[in-house]
């Protein structure tokens, strides 16, 4: 049967040369993307991405572009696909599926021979659709200096690097299966098809990391839509993984080829970074990262003005990797009194729930404001997050400046 071979945001680009260069890769062929990105229709603009970044919702930091948390406000559940926060490490590539495969290969293959999926041949697999969030391991990354006083390293996310969606796609346990995965194999290592990342002269390759045989044939998809439409080119056309509950970078985009192996793998993603260094931490750094961790945050600018003498609704959202979200207690005068808030969803796990409570400030001047979830496994958002150099998992209680005029 016929696929679409673009999302429906074509109309940005004037595609494209679209013949793949052909890449060595241990003796298997994989298909190199090709690239011609058009400048975004209206906004600020990020280098290699393609959708349009308007300011009212992106702040662009870098190759990246984060959310601005306040603009969920007029959203529902699920994050707009054009509202999605944008992490890259190079530039979008922008792929043609009628050309693209997906190579399965190593000694975690029963014959140890490559197999091949074309787009196709995903689309005709029986398909599931679940609801994940897709969250940065550096998300807030940027508190641990502002709030807590703690260098770190990497992106300054603030909040938004985070969003909730409904994705289509194929079980990987699924592909796995079908490719002949031995009984033996315990690590896969999925890549994409960026360009390879080049840092302080260095280049380490194409973005690339470990994921546990166990977690891949637990909930792991091969994913081809995200709300409803096909996957659009910054958050990984054609296909991509989407690993629930864990780390953003888990979730490799534009993906090219999977190693499945006998033994356990690495690569700059779990060695380099997305491990915890620092004094709390092991010497030589902690285990490479997995599961997220537990937030909430306001739907409202840091340093708004809010007016004196009257209610203000006030609304935010909630999540958890641990568990779904049990309750969001808020604090309107810096944490010296505490209410529940309102959820206004259902918690289920991999989501997030929005939550509201109403609030009449009658004290003009500076104020803060604090949000802090509990989940149902009894994780409770810390006042004060375990620093680590790298500034991944914030977890701790936000404190939101405003102003009552």
């Amino acid at each position: 049967m016929p696929y679409s071979p673009a999302p429906d945001r074509r109309s940005l680009l004037k595609l494209l040369a679209a013949a793949p260069a052909v890449s060595a890769l241990g003796g298997l062929a994989a298909a190199a993307p090709a690239r011609a990105l058009a400048a975004p229709a209206s906004g600020a603009a990020a280098p290699g991405i393609v959708k349009a970044l308007p300011p009212e919702w992106f702040t662009v930091r870098g190759t990246n572009a984060e959310a601005r948390f306040d603009s969920f406000a007029d959203t529902g559940l699920l994050t707009p696909n054009d509202r999605f926060f944008v992490r890259n490490h190079t530039t979008t590539p922008v792929l043609d599926a009628a050309d693209w495969r997906l190579t399965l290969w190593g000694d975690g293959l029963h014959g140890r021979a490559p197999v091949h999926f074309t787009y196709g041949q995903l689309r005709d697999l029986p398909s599931v659709t679940r609801t994940a969030l897709i969250e940065c391991a550096g998300n807030g990354r940027s508190l641990y200096t502002s709030q807590q006083g703690e260098p770190v390293t990497g992106t300054s996310w603030t909040l938004g690097a985070v969003g909730a969606a409904r994705w289509r796609g194929v079980r990987l346990s699924d592909v796995l299966r079908r490719a002949g995965i031995a009984r033996d194999a315990v690590a896969l290592q999925p890549r994409g098809l960026d360009d390879p990342y080049v840092s302080g002269g260095v280049d380490f390759g194409r973005v690339r990391r470990p994921l546990p045989v166990a977690k891949a044939f637990d909930d792991v998809l091969l994913a081809y839509e995200m709300n409803g439409e096909p996957l659009p080119y910054d958050h990984g056309y054609p296909v991509r993984l989407v690993v629930p509950s864990w780390v953003g970078i888990a979730s490799i985009k534009w993906l090219g080829d999977i190693e499945v192996s006998t033994r356990p793998l690495t690569s700059p993603w779990s060695t380099d970074w997305y491990r915890l260094f620092g004094p709390a931490h092991p010497s030589g750094g902690s285990e490479p990262i997995g599961v997220q961790t537990i937030k909430s945050a306001y739907e409202l600018p840091f340093g708004a003005t809010l007016e004196s003498d009257r209610v203000h609704r006030l609304t935010g959202r909630a999540w958890s990797a641990h568990a779904p979200v049990r309750s969001v207690e808020v604090s309107t005068d810096g944490g010296t009194h505490w209410r529940r808030a309102r959820l206004l969803d259902t918690p289920r796990r991999n989501g997030w729930v929005r939550w509201t409570v109403p609030w009449r400030p009658h004290r003009t001047g500076p104020a803060t404001l604090l949000s802090r979830t509990t989940d149902a496994a009894g994780n409770t958002q810390p006042e004060r997050a375990v620093h680590n150099t790298q500034g991944y998992l914030f977890n701790a209680v936000v404190r939101h400046a405003v102003t009552v005029a």
